[in-house]
């Protein structure tokens, strides 16, 4: 049985990776949506669509924060049931384990939800199914994730290659997508010049 303070300490884990996973994934989802906005052209929005350079670099501040955050306590919490001194019927990583997927969904419906009314507001028929292909990728790669780690039998001293391709295929993909980032988003010296231009314009 574990202790009242190891329980404590893993709910403070798995607390803290549901936060970072979070905005992981909306940053993630904001990153590839602004990218959609600027090069899927909308000739009844400004310039290209919906783009936001601001969203766009919120997206990649919490992406740079969360990200390393997320992978780093999942991958403590991994050794700790590898290592047997989290066991895998314990009642903190049943229940927080469900709480994760019950939280994650409710935000990825609330995406969807968004996204489908934007379309019914107008949006072109392309971005709405770029938009909708990516909030069901990134909803669907976290359900799955957490759905095969409670399902598997045995986690103890065993090494998955399931659960190891999960954990690296989502790596690459936040990796990928802050990369794309880079190419689209200004440098600050260049989000400096636009202030200053926009104080002229002011004045």
């Amino acid at each position: 049985m574990e202790s009242h303070g190891n329980m404590a300490k893993f709910a403070f884990f798995y607390l803290l990776s549901l936060v970072a996973l979070i905005f992981t994934a909306i940053s993630s989802g904001m990153i590839i949506f602004q990218i959609i906005n600027k090069y899927v052209v909308d000739i009844i929005n400004q310039y290209s669509g919906n783009y936001s350079s601001d969203s766009l670099r919120f997206g990649i501040s919490a992406l740079v924060i969360a990200a390393p955050i997320y992978f780093l306590l999942s991958r403590r919490i991994h050794k700790y049931l590898i290592d047997g001194d989290l066991e895998k019927d314990s009642f903190i990583r049943k229940w927080l384990t469900y709480f994760i997927m019950l939280v994650t969904s409710v935000v990825m419906i609330g995406w969807l939800i968004g996204v489908l009314n934007s379309f019914l507001n107008g949006e072109l028929t392309t971005k709405f199914l770029f938009k909708a292909i990516t909030a069901l990728g990134i909803s669907v790669l976290i359900f799955s994730f957490y759905f095969y780690d409670m399902r598997r039998e045995i986690v103890k001293d065993k090494k998955d290659n399931m659960f190891r391709g999960f954990a690296y295929g989502s790596l690459i993909f936040v990796i990928a997508v802050f990369v794309s980032s880079l190419f689209v988003v200004e440098s600050p010296a260049v989000v400096r010049k636009m202030k200053l231009d926009n104080m002229v314009l002011d004045d």
